[in-house]
């Protein structure tokens, strides 16, 4: 698929949008964000925020000190997302949103900052998703974060799909 191809509606120009990615590890969230980013959107990644502090993704570190860095990460990507919104500036969240309580957590800071969400929700089956793992799980970069199969049989059973939520979903072969 080209690039222009992806979210084509989704051409940076409109203030205050937040676009909100949502899927499973290796569903292409960040492959869309990063293709949002270099249409102007300022993208907010964990992982990348991660991977810049420690050299590492989240599989080199011991659980606990990752749960650590990871919501210290999210309190300062809020404040970054807060001031983004404040500004009108377009953002894309490159996160898995796998929870309904979040996504809703989030839409609801969204509109009360006088901004748009839209939810992109990227579906793919278990075996699209070990198929693209097993070939980014031997990349080194920020975004390759790795992902065991018994992770991501557990991220697959707890992922509470969105339904009725304003959610566009992109199905991934």
């Amino acid at each position: 698929m080209e690039e222009a191809d992806l979210l084509p509606h989704l051409d940076g120009t409109e203030r205050g949008l937040v676009v909100m990615m949502c899927g499973l590890p290796g569903s292409g969230k960040s492959t869309y964000a990063q293709a949002l980013e270099r249409r102007g959107y300022t993208r907010l990644s964990i992982d990348e925020v991660v991977w810049a502090r420690t050299g590492q993704d989240a599989s080199g570190l011991a659980p606990a000190d990752y749960e650590q860095l990871k919501s210290a990460v999210e309190r300062e990507l809020w404040e970054e997302l807060v001031r983004l919104m404040e500004a009108k500036l377009p953002t894309v969240i490159d996160y898995s949103f796998w929870s309904r309580a979040t996504r809703n957590r989030y839409k609801a800071a969204i509109e009360s900052h006088g901004c748009r969400w839209e939810l992109i929700r990227l579906k793919a089956d278990l075996a699209t998703l070990r198929r693209r793992l097993a070939g980014r799980n031997q990349r080194l970069d920020a975004n390759s974060v790795t992902v065991s199969d018994e992770l991501l049989e557990r991220y697959f059973t707890d992922f509470e799909e969105p339904d009725g939520e304003g959610e566009s979903v992109i199905v991934q072969k």
